[in-house]
């Protein structure tokens, strides 16, 4: 992967990186030990956050009924909304308050572990909403200490939350999406059951995987931590940058997708194919738990932020929203052909675990071929035709460039420099693709 030149050292720039992740427990059925896990962390009383929907599927039963069997009391908010909003997360913990429990569940996708994270912060350490909030939008005061113990259980195969310090939301009266990061909203613990994925809606299980894919590529393809600013006293930022131990899940989480990912949105029934897409979801997760993401991400924020009238297939909602992958995924062949320049090869290497045949390609390639491979993806998945497909165009770039140039702690992590007109330039790239 030609890492002795990338992770060169320099100057003024930081000689060591930080691992952080959860503990987490794979596998088919794994639900099943959720009152056990819970028990051996002394939980007696626990918040389990969930959705209507999750509710519906049998793995919640059997995830509630191994919490009851263990004598824990349980009190279940199941109000998440799908994209989360400020609203949202305030009477989650509006919610956690009252109840003061001494530990949590999330039984969802990203959504529901968000919310969840966010309601253990504000009741932990209760504050005015934006204090933790990422600067600019927040104020971004760290979070003061630890959180109270918190179960994750994904039941999508792509957010990675589980895995990672980070919960995002939408601010409805800024129209702009951003979101909390530090080390203390890392669940303490992952039951990642790759059983939750078999009744998922194809659409779901695309743009989901599409998010997946988007992170292993942000992360493999970061600004070198060796290339950050060293900071005093050790405290690296959740985005410290592309490193090698990032580098060996990304790398697989590739490699997965490639062979699975198209399998696991055209057959629902392919259940090896959907847990390796679960697999790789979890791997990309502690990738960019340790490295960070950039353009993709923070030109999605806009994106999702913005939306008018697009309203996805395959989700049970009525307001019009654009799926965090989808709103991620319309942007990347853009950013990726920009970005090539920079580390030819991860570029080049990237579309080859995804299936691109590049056997005649050259490093000055590596851009297009990976382009046309995301493009080709895209398609056989039926995602949006880029910003077209959820109903941007060429007017909107100037209010998508202007959402999106505020996501500071995710374009700082780009490997190239991001201002106005990089932004604009990419949003009109994005705009179509066939």
């Amino acid at each position: 992967m030609g890492c002795c030149h990338f992770y060169a050292p320099t100057d003024d720039g930081d000689q060591a990186f930080s691992v952080d992740v959860s503990a987490i427990t794979f596998g088919p059925g794994c639900i099943a030990e959720l009152g056990l896990q819970a028990a051996r962390q002394g939980l007696r009383r626990v918040a389990l956050f969930t959705d209507r929907w999750v509710k519906e599927c049998p793995p919640y039963a059997a995830a509630l009924d191994g919490l009851v069997r263990q004598g824990i009391e349980v009190a279940v908010f199941d109000a998440v909304h799908i994209e989360p909003t400020d609203v949202s997360f305030r009477e989650a913990t509006v919610f956690a308050r009252e109840l003061n429990p001494d530990g949590y569940v999330s039984l969802g996708g990203g959504s529901v572990i968000d919310t969840c994270k966010a309601a253990n912060l504000y009741a932990s350490h209760p504050a005015a909403f934006q204090t933790y909030v990422n600067a600019p939008v927040g104020d971004g005061v760290p979070v003061p200490g630890p959180l109270k113990p918190h179960i994750a259980c994904p039941t999508t195969s792509g957010t990675g939350s589980e895995c990672t310090g980070i919960a995002v939301f939408d601010w409805l009266e800024l129209k702009a999406k951003t979101g909390i990061a530090s080390r203390r909203l890392r669940p303490d613990l992952a039951l990642i059951d790759p059983e939750w994925t078999n009744t998922l809606p194809a659409e779901v299980v695309a743009a989901s995987g599409f998010d997946v894919l988007s992170h292993a590529l942000e992360s493999l393809t970061a600004r070198p931590y060796c290339r950050r600013p060293f900071t005093a006293g050790g405290e690296r930022p959740l985005s410290q940058g592309a490193n090698p131990w990032s580098d060996m899940g990304a790398s697989e989480a590739l490699r997965l997708l490639g062979r699975y990912l198209e399998r696991a949105v055209g057959d629902a029934d392919d259940r090896e194919a959907r847990g390796q897409v679960m697999w790789a979801a979890t791997l990309a997760g502690i990738a960019f738990g340790n490295a960070g993401v950039h353009l993709p991400h923070g030109m999605s924020y806009a994106v999702a932020g913005q939306v008018r009238d697009y309203h996805p297939p395959g989700y049970p909602v009525a307001e019009p929203m654009v799926p965090h992958g989808t709103s991620v995924i319309v942007n990347a062949p853009a950013v990726f052909r920009a970005t090539a320049k920079t580390s030819p090869e991860r570029h080049l290497e990237a579309a080859v675990w995804l299936g691109a045949d590049a056997r005649d390609a050259i490093a000055e390639d590596s851009g297009e071929v990976l382009g046309v491979r995301l493009i080709e993806l895209m398609k056989t998945c039926a995602m949006p035709n880029g910003l077209a497909g959820v109903g941007y165009g060429d007017g909107d770039v100037g209010s998508l460039t202007d959402g999106a140039i505020i996501q500071r702690r995710l374009l700082d992590n780009a490997p190239v420099t991001v201002d106005e007109a990089l932004l604009g330039g990419l949003f009109g790239d994005a705009l179509s693709y066939w």
